[in-house]
């Protein structure tokens, strides 16, 4: 059991949360200072002003809310602003959103009734998932939008995904023995007031970003191999004078896929102990970029992703709402913790870096579909009869369509600010837009990894190096195989694409990246 308020959560706990099925506990000690902090806020609140309880909203902040409407007002903040538009969030981005919110909540500083935070976690135990529009945030005064339709949830309004279809949320809550919340003080605000959907969907994000990373190692690897290229660009001697962490990770990952390959050549023995005689050299003396500076380029993916995972278990342990309730001081401090700026950069540097990712595997493909360039496999590693068939031709398009998108939406969101909300919300951080743009990108990177894997499995075939070939790279042929016979004949292959996608995403996942 994940216990919620017990110590920061992780990349990994979110992990074994939406995939895994594990469940999730209240630690004893920060729900008993979720109540503690709502208590103080009831008696505090009496008699002073103090934002979103006896104040208007926004650039309505001036106007003052009588006793009488403080609960009306959370109640009409959390349907008026539950107008987004879109398709809706996948279920892992829905939980994932519900568990960042929590984590949130349970740092007590939130003024909320700790029903809230019981029923957050009986809903994430119940497996059902909220409607969550994708459009509608700008990440500034928080995922606004997207929040206040959690919020509309979880108030039994609207509509969540249960049973392998949209249903009343009353229904679904009351079949599951779960009653809505009430409004108590401050409730509509706490839920919306943060960056928990942008933060939510960075986390499966980074899940993803793994997989896509342990991926592109393990095909470049095995795509030097296939192209018996020198072992010396992936080598810790070579490697060790380039003072950056990540680069000399991606090359020992290399090395380690490629341990006891027999393709892989040494350079002493073939270019320096003996005479060389011809005046032009058939083989080739260094390798093209894609194939040679597999860890220069991936490096700096790699910090990037430790840099990214880092910023975002920051904020997923952060107190992320406005105002901030301090029981312990005794004090309620206005700012705007709720901004999104720290996530929104964090999301387009990982877009960014996985663009390149993607893009270093579309070259590799073209060197491996290109006999022109390799000089050792058919066009389109077709097997079948040359101009009659086809080969891989059609899936290039694919990648190098996947390609291109990502390249056209990794301009940074970050960047990309509209003030709105009558000026009052004068510079946004687009924050949401960014993460799901970037979980864009790395579904695409997914796509282009599959086919750069099917080519492999062909080169494979038509090398017939299997007794060669390092234990690592025989295992995935083999494996592939399995799921995808030799493409010989012209046929559908779209179906082929998604079982592969599965398996490698699930190789990803399980790689010591």
């Amino acid at each position: 059991m994940i216990n919620v308020g017990s110590r920061r959560l992780t990349v990994t706990d979110f992990e074994k949360v939406l995939y895994h099925g594990e469940p999730v506990g209240l630690e004893e000690g920060a729900q008993q200072n979720v109540s503690a902090n709502y208590t103080f806020l009831q008696a505090y609140a009496q008699h002073k002003v103090i934002y979103g309880i006896n104040t208007g909203l926004g650039p309505m902040a001036q106007y003052k809310i009588s006793e009488d409407d403080q609960r009306q007002l959370q109640y009409n903040l959390i349907r008026s602003h539950s107008a987004g538009a879109g398709q809706p969030f996948a279920e892992e981005l829905a939980r994932a959103t519900m568990l960042a919110r929590l984590n949130s909540l349970m740092q007590a500083t939130s003024g909320i009734h700790p029903s809230v935070v019981e029923l957050l976690r009986d809903v994430l135990n119940s497996g059902v998932s909220p409607y969550i529009p994708e459009r509608g945030g700008v990440g500034a005064s928080g995922d606004l939008v997207q929040l206040a339709h959690l919020a509309l949830n979880l108030i039994g309004e609207g509509e969540m995904y249960a049973d392998q279809a949209w249903r009343p949320t009353r229904v679904v809550l009351g079949s599951r023995g779960m009653t809505p919340i009430s409004v108590h003080l401050r409730e509509g605000l706490a839920l919306m007031n943060g960056t928990s959907a942008m933060t939510g969907v960075g986390m499966v994000n980074l899940v993803q970003a793994r997989q896509v990373l342990s991926l592109s190692i393990i095909l470049s690897a095995m795509t030097n191999e296939l192209m018996k290229s020198f072992d010396d660009h992936f080598s810790l001697e070579l490697n060790h004078v380039k003072h950056h962490p990540g680069q000399a990770h991606i090359a020992e990952r290399m090395r380690h896929v490629l341990s006891d390959s027999k393709l892989i050549r040494k350079r002493p023995e073939h270019l320096y102990h003996r005479k060389i005689e011809e005046a032009v050299f058939t083989d080739k003396v260094q390798e093209y970029y894609s194939l040679r500076c597999v860890p220069q380029i991936l490096g700096p993916i790699y910090d990037t992703f430790l840099e990214v995972q880092r910023v975002l278990e920051d904020e997923v342990n952060s107190a992320n709402d406005n105002p901030v309730v301090d029981h312990h001081r005794e004090m309620v401090y206005h700012g705007g913790n709720f901004h999104g700026d720290y996530v929104s950069l964090a999301m387009d540097k990982l877009k960014i870096v996985t663009t390149k990712l993607t893009m270093l595997a579309e070259r590799q493909l073209n060197y491996l579909l290109n006999d022109k360039l390799n000089q050792k496999l058919p066009p389109f590693i077709n097997l079948g009869t040359l101009g009659l068939n086809f080969g891989l031709q059609g899936m290039q398009f694919m990648a190098t369509s996947s390609t291109a998108e990502n390249q056209t939406l990794s301009f940074p969101m970050y960047l990309h600010s509209i003030s709105n909300n009558n000026d009052n919300q004068d510079i946004v951080s687009m924050g949401c837009n960014a993460a799901l743009m970037t979980r864009r990108v790395l579904d695409n990177s997914a796509d282009v990894l599959v086919v750069q894997a099917l080519a492999l499995t062909q080169a494979v075939d038509y090398l017939q190096c299997q007794p060669r070939m390092s234990s690592f790279t025989l295992k995935l042929y083999t494996e592939l195989r399995a799921l995808v016979p030799a493409i010989l004949e012209d046929k559908p292959r779209y179906e082929d694409i998604r079982t592969v996608r599965r398996y490698l995403l699930g190789l990803g996942a399980s790689f010591n990246l």
